[in-house]
């Protein structure tokens, strides 16, 4: 689990004039929700977001967002950014309970190099980006790795191949591909020549 620290201020104006105000002085607005209370108005400043941020979990670290004195277990539920800048332009935080599971988005990455993929003139393609499971926010893993190795021609890795930790339950259909393997069309024409060549070849006598 990665865990970090961020101050946020209570924010009373509200309205786009007032968010483009605070955008253009270094902070982003945002809104702090959870169970049990009624949702704050916040800003955090630009700078330390991405600095909380910035470990290996991203946005799925688990905060410890101090506002008026005040620190509450968070996660950043949601970023909404520039269309075309793609800066954060708006921020919701969530509160959690430790002890109760969330619904998060895991990133995946593949590692290796699938040579028997390769010699075949095709290539390895993650089917997704994240992989969404069901967790506590101390049972949060910061990426899935998936050793591309061993994969060949028309394999499959589905998301019940993919191991999960302790206390980490994949969502979604266990047969959903996670990562393919992909053949180009000029590999299988080359691939069907040889093979006709082959059958059409004289048998040894």
């Amino acid at each position: 689990m990665s865990t970090s620290k961020l101050v946020a201020q209570p924010r009373t104006a509200t309205g786009s004039s007032a968010a483009r105000r605070l955008r253009t002085e270094g902070h982003i607005p945002g809104v702090l929700y959870g169970q049990g209370m009624a949702p704050l108005s916040i800003s955090v400043e630009r700078r330390e977001l991405r600095l909380a941020l910035s470990g290996a979990a991203g946005v799925n670290t688990v905060l410890s967002l101090e506002v008026s004195g005040k620190a509450y277990p968070t996660v950043v539920k949601e970023l909404q950014r520039h269309p075309i800048k793609r800066t954060v332009s708006h921020i919701d935080f969530l509160t959690v309970d430790m002890n109760v599971e969330i619904t998060v988005n895991v990133p995946l990455r593949i590692e290796g190099e699938a040579k028997a993929v390769i010699d075949e003139g095709g290539l390895v393609d993650p089917s997704v980006d994240t992989i969404e499971v069901s967790c506590t926010p101390g049972n949060i893993p910061d990426e899935f790795v998936i050793d591309i190795s061993g994969m060949h021609p028309h394999d499959v890795i589905r998301l019940a191949d993919v191991p999960m930790p302790e206390g980490v339950t994949a969502l979604g259909d266990p047969d959903m591909p996670v990562v393919t393997v992909l053949i180009t069309a000029a590999a299988e024409a080359a691939a069907g020549e040889t093979a006709e060549a082959v059958e059409a070849a004289p048998e040894a006598e």
